[in-house]
């Protein structure tokens, strides 16, 4: 009988804690059904509006920890254990992460700028963090880039959005600036013919906007002509690189000069030498 006793002294106290730890079950096991229904509503929502995806997997799984960590402080509470030192324990651990990652923070800060801005895409070539070359991907910490000598490039997103960012990509068509001098003696009208005809031979160069071709400026050693005509991006270097060999081999041929940086030097003559003079 004395057991009968005890069962009966410990039971409401049995069904309890029984009860509070069903509840809580309940509370976590639909709790974690929710939270994930709602991450997956917020995914698709976020894709729908064409998100990057990086950032869409990474918000989303901030979102279902930050849900869970709720369901399981509402289960504990429950149970009847006091989560209010638990919770001010989590802040305060948050806080010293926070502090503690406060570049990384910001690094990812500035990923979420990018992504959602997208000052630049993937495949662009871009001057950017101190560091110029083919955008491999964006990240939600670094972007890589591929130098054109083939080197990998892992910048932080910070120093990308701390500064300029020149995006070569960005237009179709550039502008390509050239400078050609030639010695004051030669024929200039010459020298701008030979300019145009190379110009207007060139295919890749556009017709509009028109090029230009004109003097630019009286150099201490050279007069100075401006080159300036229109392509595509693509054809950029193309341009550059054969133009300036055309112009050396033509002007060559034409008997202009590229004249080589020169000074001239007036000593004045001491007095003495003058007087006997």
């Amino acid at each position: 009988m004395p057991d009968l006793n005890a069962l009966e002294q410990y039971l409401p106290l049995i069904i309890d804690y029984g009860t509070k730890l069903f509840l809580a079950l309940v509370i976590f096991y639909v709790g974690r059904f929710v939270v994930a229904r709602l991450v997956a509503v917020v995914q698709r929502v976020m894709l729908a509006r064409q998100m990057d995806e990086t950032l869409v997997k990474f918000l989303c799984s901030i979102l279902n920890w930050v849900g869970l960590l709720f369901v399981v402080i509402a289960a504990l509470s429950q149970v009847g254990i006091n989560t209010t030192s638990l919770v001010a324990l989590l802040g305060a651990a948050g806080l010293a992460i926070g502090l503690s990652l406060q570049n990384s923070l910001g690094n990812f800060a500035a990923g979420v700028m990018l992504i959602i801005f997208k000052p630049f895409v993937k495949g662009n070539f871009i001057d950017a963090g101190g560091a110029m070359g083919t955008v491999d991907s964006i990240g939600i910490f670094t972007t890589v880039m591929t130098t054109p000598d083939n080197k990998e490039i892992i910048i932080p997103n910070g120093a990308v959005i701390g500064g300029n960012i020149t995006n070569f990509s960005a237009r179709p068509t550039r502008r390509v600036d050239m400078v050609f001098g030639i010695s004051y003696g030669d024929d200039l009208r010459e020298a701008k013919t030979i300019l145009e005809e190379i110009i207007a031979a060139d295919e890749r160069v556009l017709s509009e906007p028109a090029p230009v071709i004109t003097v630019g400026s009286l150099g201490d050693s050279s007069v100075n002509f401006l080159v300036r005509p229109w392509a595509n991006a693509a054809d950029y270097w193309g341009v550059l690189w054969d133009t300036t060999e055309t112009v050396k081999l033509r002007f060559d041929e034409a008997g202009i000069t590229i004249p080589f940086p020169q000074m001239e030097v007036h000593l004045p003559q001491p007095a003495e030498t003058k007087e006997n003079a």
